[in-house]
């Protein structure tokens, strides 16, 4: 009877092992940045450096908006549906966790580009997805042309003029984005 009960209870504890693996391997698979994804993988405390890196500098040439009409935050673009009113001033907190949302999205979205899918996010958080779509950027990365430097850099325009401080971000998107 004794062996019975150890048994079961043995069986039991190796069921709930069992689940737990799998409930994390599930879980990173599905994780847009997890370890069977082909995009930039987490460290064990939160995001990859490159991540990070792509936070920093899209809060510094975008800055924190404040009654900016449909931008909010750290430039999040108001939309119907998404949960936000025009001209809402959000905190910090709550824009920095905003800002982590919409680009692990676009890093989702462009998953299947590998350890291209960050900086084509970095340029989608600010031009859209729908600039990206047409760019040239897109279309020779798709291709598997990495040589993008160029095409990258040229996203510099408001209004068909150069933009000095567009200029500025775009090179330090690549410089630090940019994986050869």
């Amino acid at each position: 009877m004794n062996t019975n009960n150890n048994l079961n209870r043995f069986k039991d504890s190796m069921r709930r092992l069992l689940y737990s693996i799998l409930l994390i391997i599930i879980l990173m698979a599905i994780s847009p940045f997890g370890v069977f994804s082909s995009g930039v993988k987490t460290s064990g405390e939160g995001f990859s450096p490159e991540f990070e890196k792509a936070i920093a500098i899209i809060k510094k040439y975008e800055g924190l908006h404040r009654n900016r009409g449909n931008l909010i935050g750290y430039g999040h673009q108001v939309i119907a549906g998404d949960g936000y009113k025009r001209g809402t001033n959000l905190t910090e907190k709550q824009a920095d966790a905003l800002l982590r949302k919409d680009l692990s999205d676009l890093c989702k979205r462009y998953r299947s580009f590998g350890k291209d899918s960050l900086i084509l996010s970095a340029l989608a958080y600010n031009c859209g997805t729908g600039m990206v779509a047409k760019s040239s950027v897109y279309k020779k990365l798709k291709n598997g042309n990495r040589d993008v430097k160029t095409a990258y850099l040229s996203y510099n325009r408001i209004r068909g003029k150069v933009n000095s401080q567009l200029k500025r971000r775009r090179l330090e998107e690549f410089d630090a984005l940019f994986i050869p």
